[in-house]
This record gives structure tokens, sequence and C-alpha cells, in this order.
């Protein structure tokens, strides 16, 4: 393995007034793997000084030394706190310092109020460390690559682009976790247009655009196939991942099926990060109600992504 790959993961506690601080000390406690790799683990200095971390871990104070967040009452200075732990680690990893980042959730709301200018944290990460950003997710059973996420459904047609079909299956053959991964197309229309009746777009765009993929990949992928029947399909064993058109078209099955296992993945950049697939969820903030499940999974999938790059390079 190269030297990136036996680098610490940078960790970002999220806003500190949602649930991601509580989740991340409980899976340290808790949940840790005994021979899990060492973290470099930003917040604030006051969480940072009760959390269990082990020989090899370091801490990162960001934001003003005498914040103390209350669970469930964000501020605009939480929110500086969750961006600060953002910037930190995205130098981190473009120092050397870190392979990769996990990210605590952060409240979209709360950021825009002090400036943020970005849609999400995966525009956030494109934005420092450069490249086009994929979103996409794994879980237990289904692993989902995007096309297209934060934008007006009315948006999509224009987005089924050569380049961007491209870049999602590479990140559905990234996740897939096979050496051959056998990737799935939703179509855009009921019944992937069937075959010109209830739309055009999969004949005359993205089956085409499929066809002069297919010989680029090492594995198997489809043409747009009706998207109310491949992720049952992918349920039962017959596709590895799926590349959804939009952003419901790909979220709405996985969470049905994973919502508390789901991994929120930012691939197409030169460093990986992953997020739990769930909000700050300020109602239940402080309560020990949340669950650790989706980020010990966005530990797992980042370590593995790491791995499999480094070795690859």
């Amino acid at each position: 393995m190269s030297a990136a790959g036996r680098l610490p993961l940078a960790v970002t506690c999220g806003d500190p007034a949602g649930v991601g601080p509580e989740i991340i000390a409980r899976w340290l406690a808790d949940g840790r793997p005994a021979d899990d790799g060492g973290l470099s683990v930003a917040g604030p200095e006051a969480w940072l000084d009760k959390l269990p971390l082990r020989a090899g871990d370091t801490a990162h104070p960001v934001g003003v030394a005498a914040f103390n967040a209350i669970p469930g009452k964000p501020t605009p200075e939480g929110a500086r706190v969750a961006l600060d732990a953002m910037e930190w680690a995205a130098a981190a990893c473009r120092e050397g310092r870190a392979a990769g980042v996990v990210t605590g959730p952060v409240s979209k709301a709360e950021l825009a109020a002090i400036g943020y200018g970005f849609p999400g944290q995966t525009e956030f990460f494109a934005d420092r460390w450069g490249g086009v950003p994929v979103m996409a997710f794994c879980g237990g059973r289904l692993n989902v690559a995007l096309l297209t996420w934060h934008i007006p459904f009315a948006a999509v047609p224009s987005r089924l682009t050569p380049d961007a079909f491209r870049r999602a299956v590479e990140a559905a053959v990234e996740i897939a976790g096979t050496r051959r991964p056998r990737v799935a197309v939703c179509g855009l229309n009921p019944h992937a247009g069937e075959g010109g009746i209830l739309g055009t777009e999969e004949r005359d765009v993205i089956n085409p655009i499929l066809a002069g993929l297919r010989g680029d990949f090492d594995g198997s992928l489809s043409d747009a196939l009706p998207a109310d029947t491949v992720f049952a399909r992918a349920l039962r064993g017959e596709f590895d991942a799926v590349v959804a058109l939009y952003h419901d078209q790909g979220l709405a099955p996985l969470k049905t099926v994973e919502f508390d296992e789901a991994v929120n993945v930012t691939l197409g950049l030169p460093w990986v990060r992953t997020s739990p697939d769930h909000g700050t969820a300020f109602g239940i903030a402080g309560r020990g109600e949340a669950r650790t499940g989706s980020f010990a999974n966005a530990v797992r999938v980042a370590r593995r992504l790491v791995a499999r790059r480094a070795g690859a390079g």
C-alpha cells in the first residue's frame, strides 16, 4: 500500500448542536473496531477533550475555544464550527496529512445563514479540491450512483451528456466492490420510454451513450431500464450497483430499504469523502436516540475506497 493509504482519516463533527458529535463519541467508545486505523478529529475543544481517542489519533480544535454547543439549539457559532472543521479536513488532505474525510451532518440552512455558498458538502469539497464530483451511496444491500442530484427535475434532461454518464458509471464501478461489476442504469421515463411511446430520451440519447461507454468498463453495463423494477432486481442480486438519473429516483428506494445504514460518498475528486446518510436531527440531539450505524459504515466505506485507490496507485 502507498503512503497515502496509511494516513489517518479526517473526521469532522458536523453541526455541534446536531446528532453528529454524540454519534461520533458513541462509536469511538463502543463501536470502533479493535484494528481500526488512525483518525484526525476536528470539532469544538470542549467536545474533543471528552472523546476516547486512541494512541495514533489526533484532535484538532476549531472555532472559539470557549464555545459549548447545546444539543438541539443550532446557532451561527455552531455553523461556523462545522464550516471550520470542513475547511480543516479539506486542507489536511491537500497537505498530505489525511487520506480522506468522513463528515458529520451539517445544517444547510444554518450554513447558508452565515454566507456558505454551496448547496451541500459535496460541492464544498469539489471546490476546495478541484474535480467534478459524483454523489453516490453505499448500503448493505444497494449501491447507487447519481447522475445528477441537487438540481430541479426540469433540468435533468439537459444533463444527460456522455461526460455525465461516464462519471456516474465510473462511480458505480468504484462503489460496487467487485472486480467485474454489473451496473444497471435507470431510464428517465416510465417503463424506460416503452420504445419511444412514453418518451424518447432512452431511445435517442441514453442508450446510444451507454453503447459508446460499454467497452470502456471491465464488467457489464445495461441499457436504460425501468426504474420501478431495477432496484428490486438489484436487491435480488442481478446488479452490483445502479446509476440513477436524478436525486429522488435513487434516494427514495435506497432510504426505504436501509435508512439507518446507507453512506453518502463523494467520488470523482482527488480524495474520498463519505458521510452518514442522515441529517443533523436537531429534534433528537442529546437524547441518545440517534443510531451509529450509518456513521460506522461511512468510516468503513472510506477506508475501503482509500485502500483500493492506494492499491491501484
